[in-house]
């Protein structure tokens, strides 16, 4: 027998007897049925065992031995305990309906609901997991929900601390606020972190990044957490790395992943995941990638594939947007939010300050509805440092280096591609279409686009219809209307539009009549900035949702000194 054979290849009926020797001699007649299940077992457990008088397994691979349950011949030295273990293993994707927590301010779909059951069994059973669902799920929320819950019941005598990419620290920050407010929150970011760090012990919910984590290792070590979250957990690909090796060393009673990237076909990444997770359950690198993703990847082995994914299935759960289309609206929209950092928050308040002080003084000479180029030409300037500072016409922000909305929107798309999505990204900027072009093909994504300057639109539309390419640039004025893309089921917003009705037509390029699957509609924005308070104004005022400050109807009337003033806010400190 050979790895990766099963009985299941086995030609034998099941119903054809199969002689055995006893090492007295005796011999014995049984049905090849009764022997597959337990040399299917046998096998996954002794393929690549170094020998030894003794196979010792934890009871993370109860699962394993299921198939051993007829207890009238097949005993074995703790086996009821292990039988039990492996039923509530099997059972941990379809466990008990369980309260959200009195205090969130968010009424879970019944997916999510599952979910928090799901993290709630993990931490009763003192095991560790993968929430894997897809992206746009809700995968913070059920996280949130799962900590504030652990806060209420009183487990939470211990912060939690949550490691996270760069890109997703105020998204965090504030869902926290919106959906968990009475969680304390302590955010290790930015050059003044060091001076929190006595604030650690206080805090319910820590957020550090991975960037940070190795430099920060000594700090975070001094305390042990309750839980200790990875976000986005497939940035720790790379086992030997420092980040890797620091996370390992910190003292948590649980241990939780969330990402959404199919884990199956990235093994490597599995690896490291399981590694964090469960030391050893997947044995070390060498042996993992010998007995498992060699196979797999490379020679195509799927009866390895199918004993892998049982054998790690009890510690994930993973829903797609198919799998739950039932419980979500026909559209979901997902506000992602980013902050500024460095030398592109500098540029941000220096045009900030100038612009404000130059429309200030052109409404007190020419009066407010005379000033709407000023006050347009002030803004546009604003949104353009919030998408990339490549879009300013200034020799300062010529040496503006950060780009952190076009990061995380390049941190979105490889998951998204990899996930099947067929993506739209509308931009109202062609100059930031081209920026995101280079991007796109530094990363080897297949791409087609649609602007002003397009004189052939029917190809790149047929081409994207016809699933050659997974993602679809598109100019906002040139393709936001009259367009029918239902191969796509995932629209972007790089750039907030002013006008929510010109948006809403733009997404319905994808959201319309021939659409067979959830359509989900992504607004990239930064946090505290002149973005984030026009879709404050737009929610707050009704009247203005028709088109605020928009191309072709100008500064509304109803748009008023107080509300310009907010937009001019500096952002938040």
């Amino acid at each position: 027998m050979h790895a990766g054979w099963t009985p299941c290849d086995w030609p034998l009926p099941d119903d054809e007897a199969v002689e055995l020797h006893t090492p007295s001699g005796k011999r014995l007649r049984v049905p090849a049925g009764r022997i597959k299940p337990l040399a299917a077992t046998l096998i996954d457990l002794f393929d690549g065992f170094n020998g030894g008088n003794t196979l010792r397994l934890s009871r993370f691979d109860a699962p394993r031995l299921a198939d051993l349950s007829d207890t009238t011949r097949w005993q074995f030295r703790g086996q009821s305990d292990v039988f039990a273990m492996a039923e509530k293993l099997r059972s941990a994707q379809g466990i008990a309906h369980i309260d959200p927590p009195k205090g969130l301010c968010l009424e879970l779909r019944p997916y999510q609901k599952e979910g928090l059951a799901w993290l709630q069994f993990l931490r009763e059973q003192e095991l560790s997991g993968i929430l894997a669902d897809d992206m746009g799920l809700g995968k913070t929320a059920q996280a949130l929900a799962h900590l504030l819950l652990e806060k209420e019941s009183g487990r939470l005598d211990k912060p939690a601390l949550i490691v996270l990419p760069t890109s997703l620290i105020f998204n965090w920050k504030n869902e926290a606020a919106r959906f968990a407010p009475s969680l304390s929150v302590l955010s290790l970011h930015g050059p003044d972190r060091k001076s929190k760090f006595d604030q650690i012990v206080s805090s319910d919910v820590v957020l550090t990044t991975y960037p940070l984590l190795w430099r920060d290792a000594d700090e975070l070590m001094q305390h042990s957490y309750h839980l200790l979250i990875l976000d986005e957990a497939q940035t720790v690909k790379n086992a030997r790395s420092q980040g890797a090796e620091a996370v390992r060393k910190i003292d948590a009673r649980h241990r939780l992943c969330i990402t959404g990237t199919p884990l199956e076909n990235h093994l490597g990444e599995l690896w490291s995941q399981f590694d964090f997770l469960l030391p050893g359950f997947l044995g070390d690198n060498r042996q993992f990638t010998k007995h498992w993703r060699t196979p797999i990847e490379k020679q195509g082995d799927n009866q390895r594939r199918l004993l892998l994914a049982r054998r790690i299935r009890p510690f994930i759960l993973r829903r797609k947007k198919e799998d739950v289309a039932q419980e979500l609206p026909p559209k979901t929209i997902i506000v992602r939010s980013v902050e500024l950092e460095g030398s592109q928050r500098d540029l941000y308040e220096t045009v900030r300050a100038a612009m404000d002080a130059k429309v200030r003084e052109e409404i007190a000479i020419k009066g407010f509805n005379r000033s709407q180029i000023v006050i347009l030409d002030a803004l546009l300037k604003l949104r353009q440092v919030c998408c990339d500072p490549r879009l300013v016409k200034a020799n300062a922000a010529t040496k503006v280096k950060e780009r952190a909305k076009l990061d995380l929107l390049m941190a979105m798309l490889p998951e998204l591609v990899d996930e099947g999505r067929r993506i739209l990204v509308f931009s109202q900027f062609t100059s930031m279409l081209a920026l995101i072009e280079h991007e796109l093909d530094r990363a080897d994504i297949k791409y087609v686009i649609l602007t002003g300057d397009t004189d052939d639109r029917e190809t790149p539309i047929r081409r994207f219809q016809e699933e050659e390419v997974p993602v679809f640039l598109i100019s906002l004025k040139a393709g936001g209307v009259g367009l029918n893309l239902t191969a796509a089921d995932t629209v972007i917003h790089y750039d907030p539009w002013w006008n929510p009705a010109v948006e809403n037509q733009a997404t319905d390029r994808a959201h319309r009549l021939g659409q067979d699957k959830p359509v989900f509609v992504y607004k990239l924005i930064v946090g505290g900035s002149i973005e984030e308070k026009i879709l404050a104004l737009q929610e707050r005022k009704a009247e203005l949702a028709a088109g605020i400050l928009s191309e072709d109807r100008g500064v509304d009337v109803k748009f008023g000194t107080d509300d310009l003033a907010a937009l001019f806010e500096p952002l938040p400190t």
